[in-house]
């Protein structure tokens, strides 16, 4: 099969390669999926660059997230899967709670995974949008509820451009929150406003703290991007009990304000999929579909690119390029 690979880290340039590759077979309790997009997300190029500490040996097929349709089962797998239209989470790096089972990532033309990490996808749901699912829903999803619905809460949603602050946004509505977003600019702003916001603020005001507290008396819940950057803007708008729950690191570490984290009795929790237990990780799966299947959720703006030109697709991502980089397989 046609594919990308890679055999050691680096940069794009340097170690991706496109060429033929043996065909996997699925193993029993997974399936084959022959995939149709790729998702490009930032784990998979400090993966592939060696930022990330997560060693292979042999090949390694990239990214964890596609869609695509099952073509073949494992032993223990029912046959009626056969031809079902999936979205593919954790492909690889990563499989199952952190346990790859095989280097075999969505950036090929198949793919095999455990038979829960293809996920049917709703008639209604797009192949483009079953691409931006995978981590950005799941990690969106797990940030929102890990510490119980927030349905009537308030959620405070850091970079609301973002893929994950895109579905931090979507799936706070439709879990019933009041969300408010944070972005840098005005073509940000509307890209938080389509996915429904109900309140879209620049974080460069100087009195940002003053006009969240306008637009929501407390902050129950906050999904947050840069907590080094943002952990005191968070604590001044938090209300007593708060949750906020940070999914990426940033160059610098923050700086602890225990004092005050003690006076607003909050919860910190961090975030990596791939240390979630496995139970909680279908659940999340699960649910996230049965959000697309209401049409609670949306594609990202999405940049295509050719198997050929995978290389562009990671620096793409590494540009920091808004919306969702994918490469189409077939």
């Amino acid at each position: 099969m046609k594919a990308a690979s890679y055999t050691r880290t680096g940069s794009a340039r340097d170690v991706l390669t496109v060429g033929e590759v043996d065909r996997p077979e699925p193993g029993p309790g997974q399936v084959r999926v022959r995939v149709r997009t790729s998702a490009v997300n930032p784990t998979d190029v400090k993966t592939r660059d060696g930022a990330t500490d997560r060693p292979f040996d042999g090949i390694r097929i990239p990214h964890q997230d596609g869609v695509g349709a099952i073509d073949a089962v494992g032993d223990g797998v029912d046959a009626g899967r056969v031809g079902q239209r999936v979205w593919v989470w954790l492909a690889s790096p990563g499989g199952d709670a952190g346990q790859a089972v095989a280097e075999w990532g969505t950036c090929g033309e198949w793919t095999v995974v455990p038979e829960h990490q293809a996920t049917p996808l709703p008639d209604a749901a797009s192949d483009d949008l079953g691409a931006c699912l995978g981590v950005p829903a799941m990690t969106a999803y797990h940030c929102l509820f890990a510490d119980g619905s927030p349905a009537g809460a308030n959620v405070l949603v850091s970079g609301g451009a973002g893929a994950v602050g895109h579905y931090g946004i979507e799936l706070g509505r439709w879990a019933g929150a009041t969300v408010v977003s944070t972005v840098s600019g005005p073509e940000k702003a509307e890209l938080a406003r389509a996915a429904g916001a109900h309140h879209v603020l620049n974080y460069r005001d100087d009195d940002i703290a003053e006009q969240i507290r306008a637009a929501v008396p407390q902050v129950d819940r906050v999904v947050e991007v840069a907590l080094s950057q943002n952990l005191g803007l968070d604590l001044a708008v938090v209300g007593n009990g708060a949750s906020i729950v940070s999914y990426a690191a940033t160059a610098a570490d923050p700086t602890l304000p225990v004092r005050a984290c003690m006076t607003a009795n909050v919860n910190l929790r961090f975030v990596l999929l791939y240390g979630v237990p496995a139970d909680t990780l279908r659940a999340a799966a699960q649910e996230v579909t049965a959000a697309a299947a209401m049409g609670s959720l949306t594609a990202l703006p999405m940049h295509r690119f050719t198997l050929d030109d995978v290389a562009a697709a990671h620096e793409a991502v590494e540009s920091g390029t808004t919306g969702k980089v994918v490469v189409d397989i077939a």
